[in-house]
């Protein structure tokens, strides 16, 4: 294999990094309340993955939007959260001063909840409140990851969204555990992958999903010819998770150590996945693991597909 065969590695999850190190309990607005109430632990983690090799770590803001803030009656912080999430990462950076180049990745996600495919809300409101997203993040990324998104109409209007900002988009669809043709939404992939690339989307991926639903839908998303990738959650049941609550009644699945977790990465990149990395539970030790199996098999780390 050439040396010159790259991989982009993602950071992991933060909102479960955060559980494991804050002292306080997990709330509906989790990213948003340790944002807020502890900046210095997510610019922690931040350092922890890019020392773990990651290469583009993602904005801790994925609980700050403007639905969920002001539901809970935060909507004057929106703008100060974003600018927190873009300080921490930037301090990340330069405390750990990497010899390989970092990109910091806006995050687009769900507007009201994960994996309910009932609470996304129309397609004008989808796009003026990611139009908002990007507005808040834009000066402080290099590129815009969509993620978890559940329904067509959610690529859709991210993408739409984020492509507006000139930086380069990537839509992370979260797909049926049991059946990774499908988005959670009953929608196929193939029609979010479609969408995806039809608003100018500059890679596909598929996320916190179990790794074998990911296997499963990675070939819909080479079928695209845009540059792919993955990066699973480790719950036994994501999509068991009630509207409006926290991930700590979720139950977490024990097969899936840094070793493990790689087994099913290294096999997404045997497949022609070029964008890797993790999700809710897939922490920090696994992203450097399945650094060193990438650089093992002679694969260079990037920033970039």
């Amino acid at each position: 294999m050439s040396n010159q065969q790259t991989v982009v590695l993602l950071d992991g999850g933060m909102g479960q990094e955060l559980i494991k190190r804050s002292a306080n309990a997990p709330t509906p607005l989790w990213s948003a309340t340790v944002m807020r109430d502890e900046p210095d632990l997510v610019t922690t983690v931040h350092a922890d993955y890019i020392q773990a090799d990651a290469r583009v770590i993602t904005l801790n803001n994925y609980s700050a939007t403007p639905v969920r803030l002001a539901k809970h009656g935060l909507s004057t912080a929106f703008s100060e959260l974003h600018q927190a999430a873009i300080t921490a990462a930037q301090r990340a950076i330069a405390q750990t001063k990497p010899t390989h180049p970092v990109a910091v990745s806006g995050c687009l996600p769900p507007l009201v909840s994960s994996y309910h495919a009932e609470d996304v809300p129309s397609e004008a409101a989808c796009l003026a409140d990611y139009r908002a997203l990007v507005a808040a993040q834009k000066d402080g990324v290099n590129l815009f990851l969509c993620e978890t998104l559940t329904t067509v109409r959610e690529v859709q209007t991210a993408a739409t969204a984020g492509k507006e900002s000139g930086h380069p988009v990537w839509v992370g669809m979260t797909v049926d555990d049991q059946d990774g043709t499908r988005l959670r939404s009953g929608e196929s992939l193939a029609d979010g992958v479609a969408a995806a690339k039809a608003c100018g989307a500059a890679a596909v991926l598929i996320n916190c999903s179990w790794p074998e639903a990911i296997t499963q839908g990675l070939p819909i998303l080479a079928a695209s010819g845009l540059p792919f990738g993955g990066y699973a959650n480790g719950f036994t049941n994501a999509a068991s998770l009630a509207a409006g609550s926290t991930v700590a009644g979720l139950t977490v699945r024990r097969d899936l150590n840094p070793e493990a977790y790689a087994e099913h990465a290294m096999g997404w990149v045997a497949m022609g996945a070029r964008i890797v990395g993790g999700c809710c539970e897939v922490g920090p030790a696994h992203i450097q693991h399945l650094g060193e199996c990438l650089k093992a098999a002679g694969y260079t780390l990037s920033a970039a597909p």
